[in-house]
């Protein structure tokens, strides 16, 4: 079950950051814990069995980090490469920069990416992974933006559900920038320019 983003105001931006954000969504013990919460579950649903992680570049590395040191089950990480963003904060045209160098077919495979927004990109890789034949594929992203969604996409664990804002931090990016901030926040229009 997917943690609801906690109401913005409750949580104050740092002092470096309050003219770029407007507001820190989830800090960094609430993707902690919430963090630790998925790798007990996925444990729990993967016992016993050998995993495959793909993981999507770039956005995903520190949440992809922190779940990977929770999950005390055998697996195996690959990593695709996927931009559909470039430098503005409409998502275009899919591309894949990076291909998959393991074997996926007759394995359990986990395709963990940062945010769920559109589905766009969520549904073009789930396809192109299902097309090489894995025994089991389930999706795990950190964010979920329900009132973004153009493609019929669900992911099978969720970090937090979130509202219709533009997010940086943890990850994500804005023109490559933000990506090593420990709390998702919430970019002001400003700082897009």
């Amino acid at each position: 079950m997917a943690s609801p983003a906690p109401p913005p105001s409750t949580n104050p931006v740092p002092a470096r950051w309050r003219a770029e954000l407007r507001d820190v969504l989830i800090t960094e013990a609430q993707i902690k814990r919430r963090v630790a919460a998925m790798a007990r579950t996925l444990v729990r649903d993967y016992a016993g069995r050998d995993l495959t992680v793909v993981a999507l570049l770039t956005g995903t590395v520190m949440f992809l980090a922190d779940l990977l040191r929770r999950l005390d089950i055998p697996l195996q990480l690959d990593f695709m490469g996927v931009s559909s963003y470039r430098a503005g904060t409409e998502s275009g045209r899919l591309v894949y920069t990076k291909k998959l160098r393991l074997g996926i077919q007759g394995r359990d495979v986990l395709l963990v990416d940062d945010i769920l927004d559109t589905g766009r990109t969520l549904a073009s890789v789930s396809a192109r992974l299902r097309r090489l034949r894995p025994r089991s594929l389930r999706t795990c992203v950190l964010l979920d933006k329900p009132a973004r969604r153009v493609a019929p996409v669900t992911a099978d664990y969720v970090g937090f559900v979130i509202p219709d804002v533009f997010v940086v931090g943890y990850g994500l990016d804005f023109a490559e920038r933000y990506r090593n901030l420990p709390f998702v926040g919430v970019l002001t229009s400003a700082s897009r320019g």
